[in-house]
């Protein structure tokens, strides 16, 4: 399965995720912005196999992880993380008060 993700964070704090991945069944992201919570930010995929979800994500850093397939996953796309609580890691987002757009990607 080929991955490859993608963030991107606007001036006004509107972040969207992207994931690259055509052949799975149901992603699902989580993190501190929803409490870990599995129905809160489940991603859609677009007919070129993107799965994709925006939210306005108030200033802070934050821990995430995505849920593919039932299986925990790294964003691909973003290098930074932290150990967690289980043994392994999660990845972390700063959104900062105001900044310029950008986008991070890895492929």
């Amino acid at each position: 399965m080929a991955e490859t993700a993608l963030q991107e964070v606007t001036r006004n704090q509107r972040v969207t995720f992207r994931l690259k991945a055509p052949s799975v069944k149901e992603v699902i992201l989580m993190g501190d912005f929803n409490n870990w919570d599995a129905g809160s930010h489940p991603m859609e995929k677009d007919e070129n196999g993107i799965w994709r979800v925006s939210m306005m994500i108030p200033p802070g850093k934050y821990e995430y992880r995505i849920l593919v397939d039932g299986q925990w996953r790294l964003d691909s796309g973003n290098n930074q993380t932290v150990p967690n609580s289980f043994g392994t890691e999660n990845n972390v987002l700063t959104v900062f008060e105001k900044q310029a757009s950008h986008l991070f990607e890895n492929t």
